[in-house]
C-alpha cells in the first residue's frame, strides 16, 4: 500500500445558494484552506474534514492499493494515478487533487488476531 498525496486546490462558495438557505454568516469552508497538502492510505489524515474523507475515500483507497490507470472508461482525468474530487457540501465545496506516490504506507496500530 502506497500514500497518496491530497492537495487542497480550490475552496469555493455559491452565494446565491447560501443567500436562500445558508445559516446566518455562512462562507468559505472553515476547515480548508487552498494548498494545503495530505497524505493518507486506509486512514483519514489529521485536521482533514470528516465529510470530506466519506466523500474522496474511495478514491484514495484505489490509488492506495495500486490503481495507477485512469478511472472509469477514460472519459474523466487524462493524468494516470490522478483523480480530482470535491466533498459533498453543496454551499461551500472544496475540490481537492488525489495522486499516488511511492512512499510506502505502514500501519500505526497493533492489529487484534483472533
Amino acid at each position: 500500500m502506497k500514500k497518496v498525496k491530497i492537495t487542497v486546490l480550490k475552496t469555493t462558495f455559491d452565494k446565491e445558494l447560501a443567500a436562500e438557505y445558508g445559516s446566518e454568516g455562512i462562507g468559505a469552508c472553515p476547515m480548508h484552506k487552498e494548498g494545503q497538502v495530505f497524505y493518507a492510505d486506509y486512514a483519514k489524515p489529521d485536521g482533514f474534514c470528516d465529510e470530506a474523507w466519506k466523500a474522496i475515500y474511495q478514491y484514495v483507497f484505489a490509488l492506495s492499493h495500486g490503481m495507477g490507470g485512469l478511472f472509469y472508461y477514460k472519459d474523466w482525468i487524462r493524468k494516470p494515478g490522478v483523480a480530482i474530487c470535491c466533498c459533498n457540501d453543496g454551499l461551500r465545496p472544496v475540490i481537492f487533487k488525489l495522486e499516488k506516490t511511492d512512499i510506502e504506507s505502514t500501519i500505526d496500530y497493533q492489529p487484534i488476531k483472533r
